[in-house]
């Protein structure tokens, strides 16, 4: 629970650009490019540096690391909260240190995993991943808490919190019994990692899902407005609703890929995923869409994570499991960060949404595919790409 709530508190704090960004561009005097780069730069470290800080706690062990970025992230908000948020420079500084919080996660899954070896660990993985919904509270409360008290209150509010967090998992935090040190270099363990055949799957499956994802929350209220003509307040609403219940499916796809194993929910969730995404492409009447279409594909997207990340740890084994995930989120991070540009490509050129969904359909598809022979090949840790 500790560490669930510590990437609550990181995810919170890697997200506080993006609400804060029309007040930033004025505090700083940012140009449009400017105020995107400072938005951009904490996702984009933040999702590469999943890799490093992954291979990093296979050596030093899960709970280190999570101290480790916490503490870099309590110095970016430090920084920002100093006054850094008023200029270019330093909000840079403060915008790449802060991505530090986004390889939280790796650290996690590395930690919880060695509690939990093999029966729990979905349930452990999902209940982990509902701290994403820290995002959401960090923009519901930073713009509010900026126009009340001033720019600085939302950093330091949360820098005090994730001081407060990492203190209690300083104190309280312990790695599993039977945890051991990757004693391998860091690049052979690198090395093993990309030639094992889980790393590439799982990466192409949790792309497809963290895509979709992105797609049908940060994305959303541009969607939402564009193709149904629905007012910002009203879109907001359902992207909120479509989180929370992605995010609330987390622990029962873990809870089903332990009773199940991990195979059998992954391929049944992307395959809803595929058809949900084909008749989206279609742009449907609203309330077909908000009824049906968003809550199959928000519990399937829920389902789908947890399976993965399930999946992934059994066949790495505990001493790679922080590298792949690592991996396997990163480049999940980086098809996340592409899916909103596909869908404003789709929609300034074509004027419509449905080929950049009907593309998602087909990769949904082939992720259902691609599991479906993995799971049917038997295919174990070891399976080598």
């Amino acid at each position: 629970m500790l560490v669930t709530v510590g990437y609550f508190l990181s995810a919170w704090a890697w997200g506080l650009l993006s609400p804060l960004a029309p007040l930033l561009r004025d505090s700083a005097g940012l140009a449009e490019m400017e105020q995107a780069l400072v938005v951009a730069v904490p996702v984009l470290v933040g999702c590469l540096g999943r890799v490093p800080v992954g291979a990093l706690a296979d050596r030093f062990g899960g709970r280190a690391l999570f101290l480790a970025v916490t503490g870099v992230t309590i110095g970016a908000l430090a920084e920002l909260a100093a006054g850094g948020y008023r200029s270019l420079p330093g909000l840079m500084a403060g915008a790449v240190l802060l991505g530090a919080a986004g390889t939280t996660f790796a650290a996690g899954v590395q930690f919880i995993s060695g509690w939990f070896p093999g029966a729990g660990r979905g349930v452990a993985v999902g209940v982990l991943g509902m701290g994403v919904c820290g995002g959401a509270a960090g923009g519901l409360t930073a713009v509010r808490w900026a126009g009340a008290y001033g720019m600085a209150v939302p950093f330091a509010v949360s820098a005090a919190l994730l001081a407060a967090c990492a203190m209690a998992v300083f104190l309280l935090g312990r790695e599993a019994p039977d945890w051991l040190p990757s004693g391998q270099r860091a690049a052979s363990r690198l090395a093993a990692a990309l030639r094992l055949r889980i790393t590439w799957q799982g990466a192409g499956w949790y792309s497809v899902q963290f895509g979709l994802f992105v797609a049908f929350s940060v994305y959303l209220p541009v969607y939402l407005g564009n193709a149904y003509g629905l007012p910002a307040a009203g879109a907001g609403l359902w992207m909120a609703a479509f989180v929370i219940v992605a995010v609330l499916a987390r622990p029962v796809g873990g809870w089903v890929a332990d009773r199940f194993g991990p195979a059998r929910p992954l391929v049944a969730a992307l395959g809803a995923l595929a058809l949900a995404a084909a008749a989206q492409a279609c742009t449907p009447p609203f309330p077909v869409t908000a009824g049906l279409i968003m809550p199959i594909m928000a519990v399937a997207l829920g389902v789908a994570s947890s399976a993965t990340l399930v999946q992934v740890a059994a066949e790495a084994g505990q001493p790679m499991v922080g590298l792949v995930t690592g991996l396997v989120t990163a480049v999940a991070g980086l098809a996340g960060f592409a899916t909103p540009l596909v869908m404003a490509f789709s929609y300034a050129r074509l004027g419509r949404y449905g080929p950049a969904i009907a593309l998602f359909a087909v990769a949904a598809a082939a992720g259902a595919w691609s599991a479906a022979r993995h799971r049917a090949d038997g295919a174990g840790p070891q399976a080598a790409a």
